[in-house]
């Protein structure tokens, strides 16, 4: 079961449609060929899949979402692009229609703390990869900013509380290797690795702090936490504020680090 606490709206895109494969996968890259087979799944509006497939334009990237909002931006992405390998559909991350042994490549990226039961979607994903594919994650595993910032602060402690009484697993990038050996994968064909973004230019705050100052405005992050008790009308505009203070600190960056797992079947 997916255990999403915000929504597809307009300020989640902007978030999701920042991530390129560059930026976000940059671990897999060197793994690609032209005629790979790659599925993607939990791909949001398409940035990474169409990236993928730029790269394997000899093979095949199919896109795995469990709600539709965000495919037809994902499609129209593909489309506007001219990228003609790749298509979008609906499915469970536990339950996949596919046969066995069908991908080379396996990806998930920023899915699997929203996921109830991870292990069970890494055994679904070793079982759709070819013998001698890929299972590639990568999950949030810490974040930290400069000035201390008490609406930044609540923010965290705000999300991390809602994912958690969802049954989600708020920034596990430092222990999904645990989870990949539990679906079944030998220790030894565990490659682990870490990845960073970092906030820090004018133009960076702004995207970062800008979009996370409006998802507590104006998503389902919002309505989900004054409707459910993690916070007031009034937190939340603190917390908006928090992150305003953010974007106009010129001496102000926000770092994140991220967790990295291939698995070779």
């Amino acid at each position: 079961m997916a255990v999403y606490i915000t929504d597809h709206s307009t300020s989640v895109l902007k978030t999701h449609s920042w991530r390129t494969a560059s930026n976000s996968a940059t671990y897999l890259l060197p793994h690609i060929t032209p005629t790979s087979k790659i599925l993607d799944i939990g791909c949001g509006p398409g940035s990474i899949s169409v990236d993928f497939a730029r790269r394997a334009n000899q093979g095949h990237v199919t896109g795995i979402e469990n709600v539709p909002d965000p495919l037809d931006q994902a499609r129209h992405l593909a489309t506007s692009q001219g990228v003609t390998n790749i298509d979008f559909r609906l499915g469970d991350i536990h339950a996949l229609d596919f046969p066995d042994n069908t991908f080379d490549i396996v990806h998930v990226h920023q899915v699997l703390q929203h996921i109830a039961d991870p292990v069970k979607a890494l055994c679904e994903m070793r079982r759709l990869v070819k013998s001698g594919g890929i299972v590639a994650a990568r999950e949030s595993a810490a974040m930290i900013w400069y000035p201390e910032n008490r609406g930044i602060d609540r923010w965290l402690e705000m999300t991390q509380q809602m994912g958690k009484a969802k049954g989600g697993n708020p920034h596990p990038g430092r222990y999904i290797h645990v989870w990949a050996e539990e679906a079944g994968f030998d220790r030894a064909n565990i490659k682990k690795s870490t990845g960073s973004w970092c906030f820090s230019s004018p133009e960076e705050r702004q995207y970062w702090g800008g979009s996370m100052g409006e998802r507590v405005r104006s998503s389902g992050l919002a309505k989900t936490a004054v409707e459910e008790g993690y916070a007031t009308k009034e937190e939340l505009e603190n917390i908006s504020e928090g992150w305003k203070e953010f974007v106009d600190d010129e001496q102000a960056w926000f770092g994140l680090l991220h967790g990295e797992i291939l698995c070779w079947k």
